[in-house]
């Protein structure tokens, strides 16, 4: 049985700064979300650096709807 408390990656992004606004979008639903990696990330090497969101394992269900009914949001907006 996994512990619900324990952190799973929801995704990784290629900067801090994106990590950023997918942890304040999470906030704003309610879900606790952390960064890991970002130390990493600013460094250039051979193979780029990667940020990892990360959310408890019980919510992660609750992130990725989360992050998929942002992406939607104007899809549906008819051009004026």
């Amino acid at each position: 049985m996994t512990d619900p408390s324990e952190p799973v990656v929801l995704t990784t992004v290629p900067s801090e700064a994106e990590a950023a606004m997918i942890v304040a979008k999470l906030d704003a639903h309610g879900i606790d979300a952390q960064i890991a990696g970002a130390l990493t990330s600013a460094f250039r090497a051979e193979v780029p650096g990667r940020v990892s969101v990360m959310v408890r394992s019980s919510d992660l269900e609750a992130a990725q709807q989360a992050m998929q009914a942002d992406d939607r949001i104007g899809e549906d907006v008819p051009e004026a």
